[in-house]
């Protein structure tokens, strides 16, 4: 069995983060039952572009591969009552809106316990269930700018810069995963459930980590860097070569010594140096920077790697996006995965980072809006033909279309 195919989550999820932290739980087995609103065409990352048509969108298969979908209107006392069955059989309930709408559609713990004592509720919002910003809207961007992130991003005299990546999306899917599975634990134990209350806003100013701990008990101002350089540890930074950049780290000073070696200055790393200790390089930092800068302009960055590498210093390439997918460590821990699609044929995406045991995970295409309807009706919640006929009479699966007059 798969590590989680045992555990079934019913997602009341839509666009990234919440989708992003749901993947991880499927890719492992667990059986994520997607609720998708049928007034508004389900999940909105369906129509994200580009490489988007009718229902259909790359940006959608990236976040809901191995799930299931069933278009259901919870707003209907017939879509909620499908709801509730599903609950009965489920083992989390998992979300990701507005910090006041679980409680406004009755998907927390409270609303549920009735129907499965230990049902575990995961919501993840953008600013939490409480706090003066609970009901506003969060989205990766604008927690970027609030948690400080923008303001250490980028070059000194450049503007505040966000992330190349959703990283407090994604950062908080991961949170959420954990949450769940957290809770699951507890659940399993204790035979109770419970609420988890995780945000985007908590994970993207916990990630401030070190920084934040000098700024509260030292007052330190966390300040961007030339080049990326780390804000404590030189070198630790980007360099430029003549063809391209590297990273090169010292994060050790058996690093610095044998960086002084191949730079041609081994006196760099000598005890009476004032470059020999981590203190002194950070305390001169402006001028052995400038001579490094120099040094690493003289060759291409394939020349630096050749020596730097065999000397067991911390180093990589600055790939582009297309090169990091072709890197040779990329294809051999298989982390390019493909799917198969009725409209794209073969999909190729990354695979979950996530690995437990040596099995490697399997992986099947995301759902079609609704697609999965009959399983999840009728192997699921036990309805017969005629109970599901009635259900969509009464709005549970979207509107009932008017009858043609003759």
């Amino acid at each position: 069995m798969k590590p989680l195919e045992d555990v079934r989550i019913i997602a009341v999820e839509q666009y990234g983060a919440g989708p992003f932290g749901s993947v991880h739980l499927a890719d492992l087995g667990a059986d994520v039952i997607k609720i998708e609103d049928p007034r508004v065409g389900g999940d909105v990352g369906r129509y994200v572009p580009p490489y988007a048509e009718d229902e259909d969108s790359l940006f959608f298969e990236t976040f809901n591969r191995n799930k299931r979908s069933i278009s259901l209107d919870l707003t209907t006392p017939a879509g909620r009552s499908v709801f509730e069955e599903l609950v009965k059989t489920a083992d989390a309930v998992y979300s990701n809106l507005r910090g006041d709408v679980p409680a406004k559609i009755g998907i927390t713990y409270d609303d549920l316990k009735h129907l499965n004592p230990a049902i575990v509720c995961c919501s993840l919002t953008g600013f939490g269930m409480t706090g003066p910003r609970s009901k506003e809207p969060g989205y990766d961007y604008i927690l970027q700018g609030l948690a400080g992130w923008m303001d250490l991003t980028g070059e000194p005299d450049g503007p505040p810069t966000k992330s190349g990546l959703s990283l407090v999306d994604f950062s908080g899917g991961y949170v959420a995963a954990v949450s769940l599975l957290a809770g699951l634990h507890a659940a399993r134990r204790d035979g109770i459930g419970m609420d988890c209350d995780v945000s985007l806003y908590d994970t993207a100013l916990s990630m401030l980590t070190y920084p934040a701990t000098w700024h509260l008990n030292a007052g330190f101002t966390p300040a961007r860097t030339r080049h990326s350089a780390h804000p404590s540890l030189v070198p630790f930074q980007a360099f430029e070569a003549s063809d391209g950049w590297l990273v090169v780290g010292c994060a050790k000073e058996k690093f610095w010594a044998r960086l002084a070696v191949v730079v041609g200055h081994p006196e760099w790393a000598d005890e009476g140096s004032p470059y020999g200790s981590f203190a002194g390089r950070q305390e001169r930092s402006a001028e052995l920077l400038a001579q490094l800068e120099e040094i690493f302009k003289t060759r291409t960055v394939e020349d630096w790697l050749s020596v730097l590498y065999p000397a067991s210093i911390p180093c990589g390439p600055i790939n582009d996006v297309p090169q990091a997918l072709r890197e040779e460590h990329t294809l051999a821990r298989n982390l390019v995965v493909e799917t198969e699609h009725p409209r794209y044929g073969t999909v190729r995406q990354v695979a979950s980072p996530v690995r437990v045991g040596s099995e490697l995970p399997t992986y099947r295409r995301a759902p079609r809006r609704n697609e999965d309807a009959d399983h999840v009706l009728r192997e699921i919640a036990g309805y017969d033909t005629d109970q599901v006929a009635a259900l969509a009479a009464d709005g549970a699966f979207g509107p009932v279309p008017s009858p043609v007059e003759g």
